[in-house]
């Protein structure tokens, strides 16, 4: 019987073991990976968009403006201004998220002040805007799927999302339009245009990171009505269904399901 208990002792002991040792892993990975991401984004900031006035979205966008109406650096003022929406994600989102976001922000502005000084890596405006754009999407894309974010403005668009009816993505959109409207008055409208591109290549990369190239869906749909909706679903998507017979667990009924898979680029 002593020799059972200790048995199961020895095994809780062990699963215990087990697991802060897999959350350890869990952590150390999520570190790097955000590291890499926020490190990703102050190189795309500093050696391709900033010296050559091109704009991020967001809060980082905002302190490029100031930045270059002032002398303040730009990797200060994007910390200062991150902390209060910091704050409310701690409070509204979770601790781990705000965490990661705060760690993000943090290696991301030291990588701008380390990276100050140096000449952009192109003066070539389109290429600044598209390698700048690309570079941008991997290291957000890169913190976003590992449980952070870069930009305050990521922060409320997800809080102000469950309170109304527009999308993340949306809310994100008219935030950025208002900044790009600003800096084609403080800078020109040249530069606004090539943020505003340098934004859709981020968008699309960003996508891409978190979602991979392929994104592939698909939906069972099981009614009555399923020529009426499958008829609805080739017509107004263009998307392809197959039809398949579905037998109730509890009425024994035979039904029609409709089958719809497509993939998204």
């Amino acid at each position: 019987m002593q020799s059972a208990d200790a048995t199961l002792e020895e095994k809780v002991v062990h699963d215990v073991f087990q697991k802060r040792r897999n959350k350890t892993k869990w952590l150390i990975y999520k570190i790097l990976m955000i590291t890499l991401g926020a490190i990703l984004m102050g190189v795309g900031l500093e050696l391709f968009l900033v010296n050559n006035r091109i704009l991020d979205g967001g809060i980082v966008g905002i302190s490029i403006i100031i930045s270059q109406l002032t002398p303040a650096p730009l990797g200060v003022l994007t910390f200062v201004l991150n902390i209060p929406f910091f704050i409310i994600g701690y409070r509204k989102i979770g601790k781990h998220f705000a965490l990661f976001t705060l760690y993000g922000i943090a290696v991301m502005s030291a990588v701008t002040l380390i990276l100050h000084d140096f000449e952009p890596v192109t003066d070539d405006l389109l290429l600044a805007t598209v390698f700048g754009g690309v570079t941008l999407g991997l290291g957000v894309g890169i913190v976003i799927r590992n449980g952070g974010a870069l930009d305050g403005t990521e922060i409320v668009s997800i809080i102000i999302n469950g309170k109304s009816p527009f999308s993340t993505g949306q809310i994100i959109m008219a935030i950025n339009i208002v900044i790009f409207l600003i800096a084609g008055l403080v800078f020109n409208w040249d530069r606004a245009m090539y943020s505003l591109i340098t934004y859709f290549l981020a968008y699309k990369v960003i996508d891409i990171v978190i979602s991979g190239l392929d994104e592939s869906k698909s939906a069972f749909i099981i009614s009555h009505h399923h020529k009426k909706i499958g008829n609805e679903i080739i017509e107004q998507l263009g998307k392809g269904v197959t039809y398949i017979d579905a037998t109730g667990g509890y009425s024994g009924d035979i039904k029609k399901s409709d089958f719809c898979y497509y993939i998204s680029f």
